[in-house]
Formats: structure tokens, C-alpha cells, sequence
């Protein structure tokens, strides 16, 4: 595996199911993908089409990354707001029983 294939592990530490030997397949290394040509005489696959649907799989799976990305960060915000929420709760509490 070259190094332009090797992708730095998620920031924040993010959690994956694969081992670090299978990195996940990032939108690039799709369009990037090149395939051998048919050696004359044998069947093969037509390249523009198979380039084609490469490029249209490398788009979804940007669609995918950026939703995740995104879905990542509105759990992060609604988690820290019920950490806030928790707080006051706990606080209210603790002022509820001191006046008792």
C-alpha cells in the first residue's frame, strides 16, 4: 500500500469496526482508481464506464462522509446540552435540600 493510500485515523478518535490493516475507502482512492486494460483479444470491461460509476460511487460516499461528519457533530452539541441540563438539575437539587 502506497502512502497516498493511507489515511490519517479520525481526529476525535472515532470508534471502527475494521482493523487499522483495512482502512475505510475514502471518496479520492475511488476516483482515483485506475484498472488495467483487457490484453488484445480478451474480454474486458469498457473503461469510461467503469470510470463513470467509479466517480458516481466516489460522490455518494462523499454525500455519506459529510451526513456523518455532520450527524458526529449534532451528537456531540445535543450530548453537551444534556450535560448542561444534568448540571442545573443537580444544582436545583442540591439548593432544594440545603433549604430543607
Amino acid at each position: 500500500m502506497s502512502v497516498r493510500n493511507q489515511r490519517p485515523f479520525p481526529e476525535g478518535g472515532g470508534t471502527t469496526y475494521r482493523s487499522r490493516a483495512y482502512p475505510h475507502l475514502l471518496p479520492w482512492q475511488v476516483r482515483e482508481r485506475r484498472f488495467p486494460l483487457a490484453r488484445l483479444g480478451r474480454r474486458g470491461l469498457h473503461p469510461d464506464e467503469v470510470y463513470a460509476f467509479l466517480d458516481r460511487v466516489a460522490v455518494d460516499m462523499a454525500a455519506v462522509y459529510d451526513a456523518l461528519a455532520q450527524s458526529r457533530r449534532e451528537t456531540l452539541r445535543i450530548k453537551d446540552a444534556l450535560r448542561r441540563w444534568q448540571s442545573e438539575q443537580a444544582e436545583g437539587g442540591r439548593r432544594l435540600a440545603d433549604a430543607m
